[in-house]
């Protein structure tokens, strides 16, 4: 597995104080969830996930945001939190703190949907801030291309650009949720939310360059 573990730092604009207090609040709301008996955490991921099949019976739309904050294991709140906090506050130092909650949240909520679109009669609770995270992404390949991500290969770091590694990655959700949809593949992954989310932040990202926000930002090595 190839991990990333950093990027080229902005330098200047705003302090990512919302990108750091979401890592903080999944973080909070897991500690919570591992302390819940088997058949409470069950209720809690109905409660508070967001369930398909509800949200086209016109019901449980409040789990497009609070799904955002709740994790299905330590691998997966792990994973998330790695790739929330080398993308996110490039992005939230660029467009400003407001701006940015608003993106990651709405980004949040389309990832939802594009996956409920595609499953629309699933009873299982999608979770995770997985969707929001893919919306960062998206927004980080318009906006910072050239930056360098830092991967870990096993022990072996490496660098290659956010153009190259955002596309590869991007490439690897579009095929396995094209391969889900044939019935390829069977997986736990929301591949679509994935996807969704992705291509929400990227056109988010242009709009974010045609209204000047890149200007100005430098990137540090």
């Amino acid at each position: 597995m190839i991990f990333p573990i950093g990027d080229d730092q902005v330098r200047g604009g705003h302090y990512p104080w919302f990108a750091y207090s979401f890592i903080g609040l999944n973080v909070l709301v897991f500690l919570f969830q591992i302390s819940l008996s088997e058949t409470d955490l069950e209720w809690f991921f109905y409660q508070y996930g967001a369930v398909p099949a509800w949200l086209f019976e016109g019901k449980g739309w409040g789990g497009l945001v609070t799904s955002q904050f709740v994790h299905g294991g330590w691998g997966h709140l792990l994973g998330n939190m790695l790739f929330l906090w080398v993308f996110a506050d490039n992005i939230e130092a660029t467009v400003g703190s407001r701006r940015f909650v608003f993106f990651y949240l709405a980004g949040g909520v389309l990832a939802a949907l594009a996956h409920a679109w595609f499953h629309p009669e699933s009873t299982v609770p999608l979770v995770g801030a997985s969707g929001a995270i893919s919306a960062v992404m998206g927004a980080y390949l318009v906006l910072f291309p050239t930056s360098r991500i830092k991967l870990l290969f096993l022990v072996f770091p490496f660098r290659l650009h956010a153009l190259i590694f955002l596309v590869f990655w991007f490439y690897q959700q579009a095929a396995a949720g094209i391969q889900e949809l044939d019935g390829i593949v069977v997986s736990e992954v929301a591949w679509w939310a994935h996807i969704g989310g992705f291509v929400f932040g990227a056109l988010m990202g242009w709009w974010f360059r045609l209204a000047g926000l890149r200007t100005g930002v430098e990137l540090e090595e």
